[in-house]
């Protein structure tokens, strides 16, 4: 059997989706575990699932649990995705709690492509802004600076900057390349492997106005939805909340939920914790938690809190490219405009020389 070490493959939120839901259905007719995963096994073409598979069903048809050999791999398969099954398992409800599973991966994959494709239009924007001024500086420009230059005239400062500028890139262009690159390698390798600059970071991004309200509710949707099913599955609250601290990567979130764990295995009440923590649970959360805990409906009521952040991050999405979106039309008609002047001040200045 193949070294677990050396199996590495790439298992998206949105193929887990479908390889749980698809699981959920064989396990559902009846079709014995083992021969469920065989048969995905054999429809899967990435070779990198096959191994993946074929080193579960090893050690299933060995005796081992489903959830235990999902948890070989924690890269592909979260603690949350092992806990579910491993409650089904229990419980006698596998194939229900596939898909639950199935159906949760999926409004996550869904959460998350809307966050991102709120952010991809005002990245086109930008890059589109920064391809036009270096067409400007480093083509155009450099072919009128010799006109300029011949007609022996003091150019204005704008022109001066510009062509400062054009000369910085044309001589070392290829430098500032390579020291951008490696300056963006270099944060991407320090926030993979500083957990100090992670944190930092994360406290940050909370805090940006506009973007860090997107991000906090973003957060705690996914965290109330897993609490809830956990919780419906019959999962201890503290229990639940150590997975949620481990399936969540905001670090200033995952250090969050780990506190509130304790707080609550100290006998604690969960609600009290979130409202001392206003800057990363919104004031309503704590609120409604502390009618789920005198109530006793705290897993429907974190539901409850998961579907109503869904749809706040929804209409942040939709509302996102609107309020960026004149943030950045100016950004880019002052740097254009900037070029623009840069070209046709001088340009005019030499023609009313000529005339006179």
């Amino acid at each position: 059997m193949r070294n677990l070490s050396s199996i590495t493959t790439r298992f998206s939120l949105k193929e887990q989706t479908s390889f749980v839901k698809r699981l959920a259905f064989l396990v559902g007719a009846g079709v014995p575990v083992v021969e469920s995963l065989q048969v995905l096994r054999d429809q899967t073409r990435s070779k990198g699932h096959k191994e993946m598979l074929t080193t579960i069903i090893h050690h299933t048809s060995n005796g081992q649990t489903l959830s235990r050999s999902f948890a070989r791999f924690p890269n592909i398969f979260s603690e949350f995705s092992v806990q579910i099954v491993n409650v089904g398992e229990a419980s006698g409800t596998l194939s229900q709690s596939l898909e639950y599973l199935a159906e949760e991966l999926r409004k996550r994959q869904a959460l998350r492509s809307k966050v991102v494709g709120a952010l991809i239009y005002p990245a086109l924007i930008m890059c589109a802004t920064l391809g036009i001024a270096a067409f400007l500086t480093v083509y155009l420009f450099p072919k009128i600076v010799p006109v300029f230059s011949s007609m022996h005239v003091r150019l204005p400062l704008t022109t001066r900057v510009m062509i400062a500028v054009s000369d910085l890139v044309g001589h070392s262009g290829v430098v500032l390349l390579c020291g951008s690159v490696a300056l963006v390698c270099g944060c991407t390798i320090a926030l993979r492997t500083s957990r100090r600059l992670r944190v930092v970071v994360d406290r940050v991004v909370v805090r940006l106005p506009l973007l860090g309200a997107m991000v906090r509710d973003y957060n705690v949707a996914n965290a109330c939805r897993t609490l809830g099913l956990l919780l419906k599955s019959g999962v201890r609250l503290s229990d639940a909340l150590v997975v949620t601290a481990d399936t969540t990567p905001n670090l200033q979130y995952k250090q969050a939920y780990r506190t509130l764990g304790e707080t609550v295995d100290r006998g604690e009440k969960m609600s009290t914790y979130l409202r001392c923590r206003g800057d990363l649970f919104p004031e309503v959360m704590g609120h409604l938690v502390a009618v789920g805990e005198r109530s006793g409906t705290l897993a429907d009521t974190l539901v409850y809190l998961s579907n109503m952040y869904d749809a706040e991050v929804d209409e942040y999405t939709k509302n996102l490219s609107i309020l960026i979106e004149p943030a950045l039309m100016i950004t880019m008609g002052l740097l254009v405009g900037f070029i623009a002047i840069s070209i046709i001040t001088p340009i005019y200045g030499i023609t009313q020389n000529l005339h006179t």
